[in-house]
């Protein structure tokens, strides 16, 4: 049986306000309720039997509101661009639409003012209405065309294939054995941002431990939750256009995706970039200046990754770096490529 009232969360809130838009069909798996809210708890849709009714979506301007302002400016013969500016503006009309696909980031990330303030510095002497759409820049629920079509203008071109809209923050996950060289090679890539004049957060493994996890040990259940703690913070820094380089050894694979999403949720897709240091396990011990593997073969230390408890290699990351090969500097540049790019 339905209940009284549900609340959604930004992505259902998006293919609601597609629906509403007349971009798409009614969405599916949004909640069974008579009613449904936003974050906020304002009610933005009712439910009438198999009957939806979008009532407001009030984060997303609807296409006739947009249309409105077109008619107050009096631009006779609207043309849109989706997505970022292109290199050379050459060519394109006076007054022009943009259409900024960002759906999945939050309400309050920088994403929409970051990319509207790129338009500005682009376009000037360009009369300009920039307006954030529910739809996804990397995998769109509808087509370019007639998104700009929806919206009461002509498309004039598009900067959004195999990109997306995003703050311009990042965050890098290292992950592997202890001893694999995550740290180093972590805050190696840190200098090299900050040579750069970029804004760099390290949160290191063992610093966390001993901060923002200090009451957690080593279970199953308190290793997931530091790592998504290290997510949580990281998606923080990335909304607002910062770059948060992790080094835990984060051994299980779902709450690595439980990081990812959490970052891309405020900073877009593709702001999450996980970088596996595939060291083996016997380079690792080798390496072993602490004993900590000695002492875990002995049995003195529990639930040691890689030797009484598993690690899950990732069939996921971004960048695999194996140090046997790859030398700190050399594998530090690596991903700093991956990020600048």
């Amino acid at each position: 049986m339905a209940s009284a009232r549900s609340r959604l969360t930004d992505a259902q809130l998006a293919a609601l306000a597609r629906y509403g838009f007349g971009l798409t069909p009614a969405p599916e798996g949004l909640p069974q309720a008579d009613e449904l809210e936003d974050a906020e708890g304002l009610l933005v849709a009712t439910r009438d039997g198999d009957r939806l009714t979008v009532r407001e979506v009030p984060r997303w301007g609807s296409p006739e509101s947009v249309q409105d302002q077109l008619d107050a400016r009096r631009w006779t013969a609207p043309a849109a661009w989706v997505g970022a500016p292109p290199d050379d503006l050459a060519g394109l009309p006076a007054e022009l639409l943009v259409l900024l696909p960002v759906a999945g980031t939050a309400p309050d990330s920088a994403v929409i003012s970051t990319a509207a303030a790129a338009w500005e510095a682009a376009a000037a002497g360009r009369d300009l209405l920039v307006v954030p759409v529910p739809v996804t820049a990397t995998a769109p629920e509808v087509a370019w065309t007639d998104l700009a079509a929806r919206y009461g203008a002509d498309l004039a071109g598009t900067r959004v294939e195999g990109t997306s809209v995003r703050t311009g923050g990042r965050a890098v996950m290292f992950t592997g054995l202890s001893g694999a060289g995550k740290s180093t090679i972590a805050g190696r890539l840190v200098e090299l941002l900050l040579e750069r004049g970029r804004t760099v957060t390290l949160l290191d493994g063992d610093d966390v431990r001993t901060h923002l996890s200090s009451g957690l040990g080593f279970s199953r259940a308190d290793r997931d939750t530091n790592v998504r703690r290290i997510g949580w913070v990281a998606a923080q820094i990335a909304k607002h256009g910062g770059i948060a380089v992790c080094a835990p050894i984060a051994p299980y694979a779902t709450a690595r995706e439980d990081a990812r999403r959490l970052v891309e949720a405020q900073a877009g897709p593709g702001s999450f970039v996980l970088v596996h240091v595939a060291t083996p396990l016997d380079e690792c011990e080798a390496r072993d200046r602490k004993g900590l593997y000695a002492r875990a073969r002995r049995g003195e230390i529990a639930e040691f990754t890689g030797i009484s408890d598993p690690y899950e290699e990732p069939t996921d990351a971004e960048i695999t770096i194996d140090t046997r090969s790859s030398g700190i500097d050399q594998s530090a540049r690596l991903v700093l490529e991956q990020l600048l790019a």
